[in-house]
């Protein structure tokens, strides 16, 4: 079973649900606004994938930081805090298939 984290309005999880369900593959959708998104998890992530590729600056949540705000944002344990505080700043879809 495949899980996809993301947001249930941004386009590109819209998107990746619709090709999943054209494909027939099953999958289980966790939004973060609604399930939440625990520092276990987030660490996992920027672990595998690493903190710049997960950080979206391209988008709205980072275009609207004040400067001091991204400034601050230097490591993987600033860009995690960030992450924890907003998680429409990350990238998405992130998927992840069990076993």
């Amino acid at each position: 079973m495949i899980t996809l984290y993301g947001i249930k309005n941004c386009d590109t999880i819209k998107k990746a649900r619709r090709w999943l369900e054209a494909q027939g593959i099953d999958y289980r959708f966790h939004d973060y606004r609604v399930d939440g998104l625990d520092n276990t998890l987030l660490q996992s992530f920027i672990s595998e994938l690493g903190w710049e590729a997960l950080l979206n600056t391209r988008g709205t949540t980072w275009r609207k930081l004040d400067e001091s705000t991204r400034s601050q944002i230097t490591d993987a344990a600033s860009a995690a805090a960030l992450m924890i505080e907003m998680p429409a700043i990350i990238k998405t879809p992130i998927a992840l298939r069990a076993g």
